[in-house]
């Protein structure tokens, strides 16, 4: 390789860099801004949104943490009800909604709660989950996610029409996932992927 292709290729490579490095930093801003902001306003429900249901033989705690949260908005009285958003488990067969339910079942949650069982993304989560909310009649929701999903699930909020149907305010979920640096490390890295993905299918605008 010449010298001129070598520096393209440097300079390619350092254009990538920075770009990530900005959507990772954005990601970690809106992080810390949606903790320091919980729901203000009671909800009919909280959309839970699914992960991975089962790491190390044992329930994912990202998943479980998300749960966590909806559980405390529910005793909070900040929302009426919990639906479970997530489809089978591609790792282990599981189905994350069913997951979710049983976790908030054995944490001694009494109230109601839906499932929706199909949904194999964060894009499928918010449109599967439309009419198990309008059947339901669920005008207002808390969606429930990790801190640094939250800046990408708010655009697929507004890019899928979501809040034209929904009243919608979010919840970061302090999960272990969030506390446990490495947990909440990869996550972060992962995302601005994800979010490029999305950009580049036009999911997000």
């Amino acid at each position: 390789m010449n010298r001129h292709l070598r520096r393209g290729a440097w300079g390619a490579l350092a254009i990538l860099v920075a770009g990530y490095a900005a959507i990772h930093l954005m990601v970690w801003r809106n992080a810390l801004a949606r903790l320091a902001e919980p729901p203000q306003r009671p909800a009919d429900a909280a959309l839970i949104l699914g992960n991975r249901a089962y790491k190390d033989g044992r329930p994912n705690p990202c998943l479980t943490g998300r749960v966590d949260a909806g559980l405390a908005l529910a005793q909070a009285g900040t929302v009426r009800q919990l639906v479970f958003s997530g489809g089978v488990d591609r790792e282990d067969g599981r189905i994350e909604a069913e997951v979710m339910e049983q976790h908030a079942r054995s944490a001694g949650y009494t109230g109601a709660l839906l499932l929706e069982p199909a949904s194999q993304s964060t894009r499928e989560n918010l449109s599967m989950s439309r009419g198990v909310l309008e059947a339901a009649g669920i005008r207002s929701v808390v969606i429930v996610t990790e801190p640094y999903h939250l800046w990408r699930a708010e655009r697929l909020v507004r890019a899928t029409g979501f809040d034209r149907l929904f009243e919608v305010q979010f919840a970061a979920a302090t999960s272990s996932c969030w506390q446990t640096w490495g947990m909440a490390f990869k996550g972060a890295l992962r995302e601005p992927f994800a979010i490029v993905n999305n950009a580049a299918n036009g999911y997000l605008h």
